[in-house]
């Protein structure tokens, strides 16, 4: 398709489709991102929605959203403040406009503008009928309102549906008029519906209609002047794909299991926002992986350890609630010492608390959540793209070191989505499971099934059913070598220790961390774990363009930190530690290292915005350098 409009080049948009969560916002979103992924630009989103079925229609709390940032660089984020909304209904509106940056455009819905929606949502006058006056509440902002409903319901007619499900395709009228605007292909999502909707020819062509109806709309119309490009970005060469974070976690297990040779074996009970990993497993059995849907969650890692007794990969997945339940069982495998990785994707707590929102309060919970001396290696991924190799790195500590990993993704990477470079299966390192074998037996003597490799401290493994590798196992303290049972106090002080310094030993295999400061001479270090990788980049991105220094690194490894965290910290005059927590990696690092680490704590259910961050960052630079730090002076943050 062509336009004669003047068009206009920008750097990066942020996008957020906002309405009804029966409005099919996670679609358009979802959509629009495949058409950027398609048309090569950088992007991060971010899917927000409510955790009931089905929200009351018409409310705040109904509101679905899906916000996505995409550029002609290197970008981190979702984005803190959207340049566009586009506003289905008033609830919408009202839940979305504070978050919008002065001279934000709004594209508003008309048709659900009515007095009942207008109440719902808590506006005692519409909005609409304000714009141009003296009380304009809308006027910082371009506001277009458009019959977006009317004009799908009637350029859908020859499909002779329902007004209701007519109706249902306007968002596909919205997809189509923001893809005109900036210059999106609609091919992709042309061929997405006529494959959804194959069994469906009329809801097929009517979606496909409203969409090509949105795009005319914006060539045609007056209301919008000008066609906006973002440029494909510059990627290193290789095979990209879009992908959210549980896709990518999903997909390094099996390769976990691929380069370990080992059938792998999830055990799991669906819970928000975990369960599209199960879903996606359950999808590879050809590449040796079996699924098994529990009865509840301790059902589910049960069963794992026991695929790993039986010589597989167990896996379970879950998010916090979950684990509170598997803590028994997770301590069993440690005491069994068997290989077991434990997937806890994040979410607001306590107890139900917000099933799909996004946090990061289980740190200490995975530390230390667990009755007994009881320790496991923990990890976490920073962006979605990264949970691949997370669960490969999972994968190598558990089968090497023979121990339950906990990683750490969150619903923000679960959920959210960006370009990820596909690996070349035969690049990834192989990870020798090294089973126990009788010929290493010498004759008389007897398998010691915790025998311990020297160097890892890992014990033997081996498949039940080998002859001569006979042994027992169980939730009792075992004898050093033998493995029997043992009430010796000398020998439970040994094994604790024992399993203490096996965890302890991973950091050998860590790499150390590599401190980001271009100039060598920051004062302040900023720290932080999991998904605030992208919020903190931001951040510091900004204060540094503003002409300040401030040093940066991330933590993959939470236990063991790396051999040369210490030794960081203490560099620096100041540490700050952001994260969607009240200060629980702050807690860890200030007792094991005595630092003033100090946080940046929020835990409002939506990831930390860059530029709270960068002013957090500025006060300290402030304090540290004796310097006036202003941030005003540099553009919004990327």
């Amino acid at each position: 398709m062509t336009t004669s409009k003047p068009r206009e080049a920008l750097d990066r948009v942020i996008i957020r489709f906002a309405g009804d969560s029966g409005d099919g916002m996670q679609l358009t979103g979802d959509r629009f991102t495949q058409e950027s992924a398609v048309f090569g630009n950088d992007l991060v989103t971010l899917p927000n929605f409510p955790a009931e079925i089905r929200a009351p229609q018409g409310t705040i709390p109904g509101v679905s959203s899906f916000q996505i940032h995409f550029a002609d660089h290197d970008i981190l984020t979702a984005g803190d403040t959207p340049d566009v909304l586009v506003a289905m209904n008033p609830a919408a509106l009202k839940a979305n406009v504070s978050d919008l940056h002065k001279g934000a455009t709004i594209i508003v819905d008309t048709a659900d503008f009515s007095a009942r929606n207008l109440s719902k949502a808590g506006y005692p006058v519409n909005p609409l009928d304000l714009l141009g006056k003296a009380d304009d509440i809308l006027a910082d902002f371009h506001v277009h309102p458009v019959d977006l409903t009317g004009m799908t319901v009637e350029a859908v007619k020859e499909f002779e549906l329902s007004r209701k499900d007519a109706s249902r395709a306007k968002n596909m009228f919205a997809l189509g008029l923001l893809s005109w605007m900036y210059g999106r292909p609609l091919e992709p999502t042309i061929a997405f519906l006529e494959k959804k909707f194959a069994s469906a020819p009329a809801i097929a062509g009517a979606n496909v209609t409203a969409l090509k109806t949105g795009w005319n709309f914006g060539e045609t119309t007056e209301s919008f002047a000008v066609q906006y490009e973002v440029a494909p970005a510059s990627f290193p060469a290789g095979n990209y794909r879009n992908i959210s974070g549980n896709l990518a976690l999903a997909y390094g297990l099996v390769a976990g299991g691929v380069k370990t040779g080992l059938p792998v074996f999830l055990g799991s009970y669906p819970i928000t926002p975990a369960s599209d990993i199960l879903h996606e497993l359950s999808k590879h059995k050809a590449l040796g992986v079996t699924t098994f849907q529990a009865e509840d969650e301790i059902a589910g890692v049960g069963a794992a350890i026991g695929a790993s007794f039986g010589g597989a990969l167990g896996v379970t997945t879950t998010s916090g609630p979950g684990v509170t339940l598997k803590a028994e069982a997770i301590g069993l495998a440690v005491m069994t010492e068997l290989p077991l990785v434990v997937v806890n994707v994040q979410r607001g707590g306590p107890s139900t608390g917000l099933p799909t929102k996004t946090e990061q309060s289980d740190l200490l919970q995975a530390m230390f959540g667990r009755n007994g001396e009881a320790p496991v290696p923990v990890i976490a991924p920073q962006s979605p793209g990264d949970c691949f190799a997370a669960a490969l790195e999972a994968t190598r500590i558990a089968v090497t070191y023979r121990t339950p990993v906990m990683l750490l993704s969150d619903g923000y990477l679960a959920n959210g989505s960006e370009p990820w470079r596909i690996p070349d299966i035969a690049e990834l390192p192989a990870i020798d499971p090294n089973f126990a074998t009788p010929d290493e037996l010498t004759d008389g003597d007897a398998f010691l099934p915790y025998g311990r490799d020297p160097e890892t401290l890992a014990r033997n493994w081996a498949i039940p059913g080998t002859p001569g590798l006979e042994h027992r196992i169980g939730g009792l303290e075992k004898a050093d070598g033998t493995g029997n049972i043992s009430y010796e106090p000398a020998n439970h002080d040994l094994m604790v220790r024992t399993r203490q310094a096996k965890v302890d030993a991973i950091a050998k295999s860590i790499p150390l961390i590599e401190v980001d400061d271009p100039s060598d001479a920051a004062k302040v270090l900023v720290i932080g774990w999991g998904s605030t990788y992208g919020p903190i980049g931001a951040g510091v991105r900004r204060v540094r363009k503003a002409g300040h220094n401030v040093a940066r690194v991330h933590l993959r490894h939470l236990n063991p930190f790396p051999s040369n965290l210490g030794e960081v910290l203490h560099r620096y005059d100041k540490v700050l530690v952001p994260e969607m927590n009240l200060g629980q990696l702050s807690l860890l690092l200030r007792a094991k290292y005595l630092v003033d680490a100090q946080g940046y704590n929020h835990v409002r259910g939506l990831p930390l915005k860059a530029a709270d961050i960068a002013r957090a960052i500025g006060s300290l630079v402030a304090e540290a350098d004796g310097v006036d730090v202003d941030l005003d002076v540099v553009g919004s943050v990327k």
